[in-house]
């Protein structure tokens, strides 16, 4: 039943178009506030009005009073900047709380640095393989996106320097999910085209062996954001992807609330901060995919995992030997 709703408000022209943009002044504010371990407060725009967030249970509308000063029923928001100019922390009473870093700065992807060299992880996730699998598997199936509609856009991270790792991890800069898959993304691209979007593609089918290399050089506090080579992922299975929304005029990306690959709380696809117009981005991402099969990850608003995920066999194919 919720496959078809979403289906049809996709398809309405009544559905109300995204909520327009924040002022620029509010953009340097929103974010979250407090020690590293606890926030304290997050400072949220929705619907044209600067909320505060106290420790994810109190909300509350903020009215300026003066330059990054804020009223609020019972106290005052003072923000303050650093040398350069940034907001840096905000006074509330007699507690300062510091800006907590979340992200990567605008512009930049978000990294870590991994455990050990990934070209000695390379060589050992290449001799390693796959765990083995019982059952009955369908044929594996894999097509290339760019092929089944070339108006799918394509920024593979994982074949450039621009991730998470800062290293190439794939020889080619391409993306393949089964057929099923592949066919149901391509219908939810179709009826995003309506809106004024496409998708922009930055993963789909994973050689297992550069599963087994996130895993290695991820520290064990970050593993909820990779998959278990142990266990094999559903980008192992060309049945997951990895996507946003790119503007069909511009042919920008859509900004999201947080980024791409980015480990941190921003990245739950339920995360109640930034902007309306960054969150109605992402559940209209959202709706999309789910009218058309995928169910989107717990930990991540970029990844969505096709319901026949479990029929098809963990691979580890390279890209190049891949037919075309």
């Amino acid at each position: 039943m919720r496959a078809v709703l979403l289906s049809t408000l996709l398809a309405s022209a009544a559905l109300p178009g995204p909520p327009a943009p924040p002022p620029a002044a509010w953009r340097a504010l929103i974010g979250e506030y407090g020690p590293d371990t606890t926030t304290r407060v997050m400072i949220l725009e929705r619907a044209g009005s600067l909320i505060a967030r106290f420790d994810s249970t109190h909300e509350v509308r903020l009215q300026s009073s003066g330059p990054r000063q804020f009223r609020f029923p019972g106290g005052v928001l003072r923000f303050r900047a650093d040398a350069k100019g940034r907001v840096a922390s905000v006074a509330v009473r007699d507690s300062i709380w510091p800006r907590r870093a979340l992200g990567p700065e605008e512009g930049s992807v978000f990294q870590i640095e991994p455990v050990r060299p990934i070209e000695e992880l390379r060589r050992e996730a290449l001799a390693a393989s796959p765990p083995v699998e019982s059952g009955e598997f369908r044929a594996t199936d894999l097509v290339e996106l760019t092929k089944l509609d070339p108006t799918i856009k394509l920024d593979i991270r994982y074949a450039t320097a621009r991730n998470f790792l800062g290293t190439p991890l794939y020889t080619q800069a391409r993306a393949f999910l089964q057929r099923p898959a592949a066919e149901a993304l391509r219908r939810a691209h179709q009826k995003l085209k309506a809106r004024g979007y496409g998708l922009l593609i930055h993963d789909g089918y994973r050689p297992w062996y550069v599963t087994k290399m996130f895993w290695d050089a991820t520290p064990a506090a970050q593993h909820e954001f990779v998959a278990d080579p142990a266990s094999g992922s559903r980008h192992n299975r060309g049945c997951a992807v990895d996507l946003t929304l790119y503007d069909l005029r511009s042919g920008n990306a859509i900004e999201m609330p947080g980024t791409y690959d980015e480990f941190s709380r921003r990245s739950y696809p339920s995360y109640p901060g930034g902007t309306s117009r960054q969150r109605w981005h992402r559940e209209l991402l959202r709706q999309a995919m789910e009218a058309e099969g995928f169910t989107v990850y717990s930990a991540e608003w970029w990844h969505f995992d096709y319901k026949d995920w479990k029929s098809y066999r963990i691979g580890t194919t390279p890209f190049e030997k891949l037919s075309d």
